[in-house]
Order: C-alpha cells, then structure tokens, then sequence
C-alpha cells in the first residue's frame, strides 16, 4: 500500500533528501507501511532505506542515517492512512443504536479499530481483528491494549454481540497476555445477563491473565429513551448496582490476598446509583479506567482540593453559573461551596440539566446538548459567565450534540461562556476567572 506524504518539516532529514509533499511512501526497508503504527515502528532504525513514488509516478529510493529515536519529518494526513474500520458487531446494549434519528452524520459511525486504540486509547471488541493483524501488535509489542470484552462466556458473548466471531475472538485476548501486551479491558453490565454469577466468571477469568491484564472496568449499561426495537433491557437500580459493587469488592479482598493489589473496579455511576460513598483517590492505583468513568469523581475532588488550598485568593467579586449533569451535580455543588468559604465574596450557582435529547436515564455532563443547558438556565440570573463541563463539545471544541455552536449558545443567552477543563484546578480557575 502506499500512503500519501501530506507535508515535509522544514529542516528535517527528509526536506533534506529531496522528499516532496505529494510523493507516496512504499516501504521503509522492505516494509510495507500501512499505517502509522507501521511507520513509528520501522523509522526507529538508524538505517532507512525509503522506498517511494514521486509525483510524477516515478520510482525512488531515499537512503537515511540517523540517531536511533530521531523523526525524519514526513506528514500524514491521518494517522490511520486509510479509512477508519467499523464495528461489525450488533451489540444489545450499544448506545449508538440508541441515538435518535436526525443528528451529524458523524455521530452514527460504529469504530472498532484496534490502531486507535494504541493511538487514542478506544475500545475495540477483537471481533474485526485478523490473525495478521494479531501478530503485527505482538511483533510491534503494541501496548496497551484497550479491550472491551462485556463477557469471558464465548457463548454469551456471541449472544451480546450478535456476531458469530464474538466468542472466538477471545482467543487473541489470551495471546496478547502471553506475549506480555499490557491490556486493560471493560465489562458494559447489562442487569441480568453478564452480572451477578456471569459477572464473576469473567472477573476469575481474566484475572488468571494478570499480570498483563491490568485493570478491569465494570460500567453499567447506558439507556436512552430511543430504544424502539432493541433488545430489552432494565438499568440499574440502588439494589442491583450494590450487589455489582458487592461482587467486585470481594472478587478485590481475593485478589489482593494473592497479588496485593486490585484490578477490577466499578464505575461511579454504580456508587452514585447505590447511594453508596465514592471510594477515595488511593483506591484507584494510579487510575487507569478514567476513560470508562472510573475514579473520575475521586481525581476530581482531590485536585480541587488541592488547589483551592494553595489558591491565595481570600476575596473576589464575582458571581458565576456552572451547568453539569445530574450525576455530577452533588460533587460540583459541595466543590462549589467550599469555594465560597475560602473565597469572600465568590458566588457559584450550580445547576444540574436534564438531558432532554437522549432521555432522563443519560445523566452524565458529557452528553449534554445545547438546549439541555439553554432550557436548564433559561430565565436565571446567571451572574458574569456561564461555565458549561469540559466533555460536552466535540473535539473540535466548538460544537454540542445538537449542532448548537458555543457562539450560538452564547447569543441565545447573552452571556460569555467558558468551558472549564477536566481536571480540579482547571474547574476552580474557572470559578475565579483564571485569579489564583
């Protein structure tokens, strides 16, 4: 295959060896580069030989020295250099199916890549994997892998993702443990189908790959009210998400007997849905699920509590509204008063929005649209600035679920809008303007 070369740094190795912008790279010593897993891997030697097509279609060989970790300066248009795969799963409890109709056509698209995973830290199920590919990861000691694994039950799995492949697939999960691939995996709980005893084969399973599985989230289930059609399902309740806490906490107390550490970790959603008390930051071991909702509660409250003890603002005039999801409102608004002791004359209204898009049950702030907080503050004194969460826009920082822009927003309200960052001293430098 080859790959188109989108621009050349100036100064660099290949600016240097006559490379262009426009020309294709082949291989990088005699291999095929695919993607770019495949280039980071093969530019590593100090010896290339780049084989390339110019622009105009001729053959060329480029022959480089360099140090061991140096770049050579060649651009990509993206970083997978092909087109993003699909998910070929029809899994019973996935959330894009229970999207309503009528959003960007983005939001529809189901990724199972297992380069993005390396690259960005997505999930991938395995199912879309081939026994190539599988070696390429091992060849390349890709690591970690993020694995989403709902079930070690070959059988059940099948059933949950409704993919042939499902249950055969967890093969490469265990020759990845083998080669010594650092994985973290997920469970999406679904009540009833792989919790309770299901749930507990799955923890004894994947705990006899440990050390290389390093953590295991457990996450329940996320339901819309678009699920016409699908499979039926029951959330959570203050019982069910209990017992599921209960079962991880003594699958935990077994093994860290033997290993003196834990692995597998309920997400805060279950806390919040049990009314239990979120667990602090030490039982989190350096958090590595924040990505699946894991200790999010517990970094958070810690670091803005850190910074609000070294903040030497004692006084400020300033009165400011936060919006934030319903799961996240009890933390905020405890966050917020303590601000507002330390700080004289600091005002912060907290106000929780409900998600009017994808339905009551989608609590988190991350999936807020722009009429969920347009509704949830319409005709309130909002003060000086409006703070939205740090998660609600897309990536590109400028556009809600809903196609509501910020700038949108922001007329339609009258007031200056910030979205505060996802760490706790980014959430009280929003709350002081930045004054610390």
């Amino acid at each position: 295959m080859a790959v188109l070369i989108s621009g050349i740094q100036k100064g660099s190795i290949a600016e240097k060896k006559k490379i262009n912008k426009g020309d294709r790279l082949l291989s990088i010593n005699g291999n095929e580069i695919n993607d770019v897993l495949d280039y980071r891997f093969y530019i590593n030697e100090t010896k290339l030989i780049l084989s390339l097509e110019t622009t105009d279609g001729k053959s060329k060989l480029a022959m480089i020295k360099k140090d061991e970790l140096e770049d050579i300066g060649l651009d990509f248009e993206t970083y997978l250099m092909d087109k993003q795969r699909s998910c070929k799963n029809k899994c019973i409890f996935c959330f894009i199916d229970q999207l309503p109709k009528g959003l960007r056509k983005s939001l529809y698209f189901k990724d199972d890549d297992s380069r993005l995973s390396f690259l960005f830290g997505n999930y991938i199920t395995l199912t879309n994997l081939t026994d190539s590919e599988a070696e390429r990861i091992i060849k390349m000691h890709i690591s970690p892998v993020n694995i989403s694994v709902q079930t070690m039950n070959p059988e059940l799995r099948v059933k949950m993702m409704a993919n042939p492949k499902a249950g055969e697939s967890l093969k490469y999960l265990r020759k990845f443990a083998e080669a010594g691939i650092a994985i973290n995996t997920q469970l999406v709980l679904c009540p009833g189908i792989n919790d309770g005893d299901e749930l507990e084969f799955s923890l004894n399973e994947l705990s006899k790959l440990y050390p290389a599985v390093q953590s295991i989230a457990a996450v329940p289930v996320g339901l819309s009210d678009h699920r016409d059609g699908l499979y039926p399902l029951e959330p959570y309740n203050e019982k069910t998400a209990g017992e599921t806490i209960d079962l991880i906490d003594r699958f935990n107390e077994r093994f860290r007997a033997e290993h003196g550490e834990i692995i597998a970790y309920a997400a805060d959603e279950f806390y919040l849905k049990a009314n239990r008390e979120m667990p602090d930051e030490e039982y989190y071991n350096g958090f590595p699920q924040l990505e699946n909702g894991v200790g999010m509660w517990a970094l958070l409250k810690s670091e803005f509590e850190g910074a609000l003890e070294n903040c030497d603002v004692t006084e400020l005039d300033r009165c400011v509204t936060a919006v934030t999801g319903k799961a996240a409102y009890p933390l905020i608004s405890a966050l917020a008063k303590k601000a507002e002791e330390k700080i004289k004359g600091l005002r912060v209204n907290v106000i929780a929005a409900e998600n009017k898009l994808l339905g009551s049950m989608i609590t988190v702030s991350g999936l807020l649209c722009g009429e969920d907080i347009a509704s949830a503050v319409s005709g309130l004194d909002l003060g000086d600035e409006l703070i939205i969460p740090p998660n609600c826009l897309r990536n590109e920082g400028d556009m809600f679920l809903d196609d509501m822009t910020v700038e949108d927003l922001s007329d339609k309200l009258g007031i200056k809008i910030t979205q505060n960052g996802p760490g706790g001293d980014e959430l009280l430098s929003a709350f002081t303007g930045g004054i610390s």
